[in-house]
């Protein structure tokens, strides 16, 4: 098995679902870790505190699933939408992801056994 530490992400408005085969520090089977749950802004006052809201929620978002690849050298991250670019975007303009092999992909959503699964398959693994 490699000892290269990689991950693998289905991201969608509302949840990331994030499998990796390494804790902080070794390389090893892959596993599913917790999901990531996005928080949804309703009801503000105006469309521009709710545009704020929406780009606060979605960077905490981001930080929570950028949090669970820590040590990762490749990521592979799927989803059926667009937000798939800005996480990429967004690890490639943080310091420690700024050289981050990421491979983007598409796919409609899965169970989280099937999406084991498919990381595996990316990776060989």
């Amino acid at each position: 098995m490699s000892e290269k530490k990689l991950a693998g992400i289905w991201i969608d408005s509302e949840k990331a679902i994030v499998v990796k085969n390494h804790d902080a520090q070794n390389a090893f089977k892959f596993f599913l870790c917790s999901p990531v749950k996005a928080e949804i802004q309703h009801g503000n006052s105006s469309e521009n505190a709710g545009n704020n809201a929406e780009r606060t929620n979605k960077i905490k978002f981001f930080k929570e699933v950028e949090h669970l690849l820590t040590n990762s050298q490749e990521v592979y991250i799927t989803e059926s939408g667009k937000i798939q670019e800005e996480l990429k975007h967004y690890l490639h303009d943080t310091a420690q992801f700024k050289n981050l092999t990421i491979t983007l992909d598409t796919a409609q959503h899965m169970s989280d056994e099937q999406f084991l699964e498919t990381v595996k398959d990316h990776f060989n693994a």
